[in-house]
């Protein structure tokens, strides 16, 4: 193998595990960094092994993983009966941890949801009911995009070895 071949699957082999880490860390976009190595591996090797179905496929999972990591806090929220109040608290509690480290991305979103709902409608047991409903929305979410990231990396990696 030429060094230069080497250096692309060595740099696919790297957005792939820096993806796979960022579907824990929202600070790096996880699913798409996996996405990008896949489709560079597919690329190094002419799309041969790795053809443009098995690509249409794992990204059509991405795309689902980013929906998903959406749409589960709302989800969350909605079926909790949150205000908008809440949602803008979920959000700037999501963007305010980022700079908290994994604890304060797990956990303020949940404090942000309360604090929007108390807010909006000063009722403290709905505030932690709506700001646990959003919580697990939203590690139910982060869960299926893991899942969706490995399922992407074992269809690459199956479609190499076939």
């Amino acid at each position: 193998m030429e060094t230069s071949t080497f250096a692309l699957w060595a740099l696919s082999t790297v957005l792939i595990v820096v993806g796979l880490a960022g579907t824990v860390l929202p600070v790096l976009p996880g699913t798409a960094f996996v996405l990008g190595g896949i489709v560079l591996g597919a690329w190094i090797d002419d799309f041969t092994r790795v053809g443009y179905l098995v690509l249409g496929f794992i990204a059509a999972l991405a795309v689902l993983a980013w929906v998903l990591e959406y749409v589960a806090g709302l989800l969350g929220a909605r079926k909790a009966g949150a205000s908008r109040l809440a949602l803008v608290g979920a959000a700037v509690g999501t963007v305010v941890g980022l700079f908290m480290g994994l604890v304060g991305v797990l956990f303020m979103p949940l404090v942000g949801a309360a604090i929007g709902e108390y807010l909006a409608r000063r009722d403290e047991k709905n505030a932690v009911k709506v700001g646990v409903a959003t919580w697990l929305g939203i590690l139910a979410g982060m869960l299926a995009k893991v899942v969706l990231a490995f399922m992407m990396v074992g269809l690459f990696i199956g479609a190499l070895l076939v």
